[in-house]
């Protein structure tokens, strides 16, 4: 499997580098942009780029990626767009993992994998503007493949209007593959994304999907893309429509709030958090998700 897949994976891991040029060259017009509000004063913000690595046991080559992080922004607070592939072998805790939940056979005679993705999460400066969450990946081994992936509103203030909108364009994306589509990632999301020892979802939903193999991988790449396609048209919208209204401070603090219950899901319950740490990725690009400060009661 592993020589047929190569182009695969290679076409693969080239769009998420597309998809990850697109968005960050979207964010920085964003940037320039806002020439409104109490942080149009500051330079528009712009993305550092650094390179990550993946350590392996022995030292060989595990593969690495490029984390793109801006800080302190006019209208991004924090945002990161991350894209690696990885690839070694897995160790005992994620082959038990794959076998159990994945019910792969064979993990233990060639724990091989290979994988590669895009990974992004904003955090706004305007506690009207929601913070958002996106990410597709595609994962090999021997004896498997499949696609994952999503996006999903993270308001602090939240409005009917911009979830009514944000799960539309979504639809709107999932619907030429399949009309059950969309209502089958939305309902995963709703359960992936609920904090259960808050007793409430992280945000307001969008899509989540994983274990994405069809038999059929130019069909199930091609959802992959759209999914990721539908971001900007589903996100920058409700950035341009909120970005300018004033706040008050009782609204900053909700959105600090609300960060934190961000934070906890993120380090307690999220798979990409725990697979990164696990498989020896670079524990900053791992950990980029986590915003630049966050209140609890």
């Amino acid at each position: 499997m592993s020589d047929m897949f190569d182009a695969e994976k290679d076409r693969a891991s080239a769009w998420f580098r597309q998809l990850r040029n697109e968005i960050v060259a979207s964010f920085e017009a964003l940037e320039d942009s806002q020439t409104t509000g109490p942080f149009a004063s500051l330079p528009a913000g712009r993305f550092e780029l650094t390179e990550t690595t993946r350590s392996s046991d022995d030292g060989s080559d595990a593969g690495g990626g490029l984390m793109s992080v801006m800080r302190g922004g006019r209208l991004f607070e924090k945002v990161g767009v991350n894209i690696s592939t990885v690839y070694g072998t897995l160790g005992e805790r994620a082959q038990m993992a794959m076998a159990a939940r994945k019910g792969i056979p064979g993990m233990k005679d060639d724990p091989r994998f290979w994988a590669s993705g895009i990974s992004l999460v904003a955090h706004m400066r305007n506690p009207h503007t929601p913070a958002v969450h996106m990410n597709t990946r595609m994962f090999w081994t021997p004896h498997a493949w499949w696609f994952g992936g999503g996006a999903d509103l993270n308001p602090c203030l939240e409005k009917d209007e911009d979830t009514a909108f944000f799960h539309d364009v979504l639809k709107q994306h999932c619907d030429p593959h399949g009309e059950g589509i969309y209502p089958e990632y939305k309902a995963w999301a709703d359960t992936y994304f609920y904090v259960p020892h808050r007793n409430r979802a992280r945000g307001v939903g969008g899509i989540f999907y994983d274990d994405r193999n069809t038999g059929d991988w130019e069909a199930d790449f091609a959802l992959t893309q759209d999914v990721g396609r539908a971001f900007l048209p589903a996100f920058v919208p409700l950035t341009e429509k909120n970005r300018d209204l004033p706040w008050s401070d009782a609204e900053k603090e909700a959105q600090l709030i609300h960060r934190g219950l961000y934070a906890e899901y993120n380090l307690v319950y999220d798979r990409g958090t725990k697979f990164g740490l696990e498989t020896g990725h670079n524990a900053d690009a791992v950990l980029m998700s986590l915003p630049p400060e966050a209140k609890w009661t």
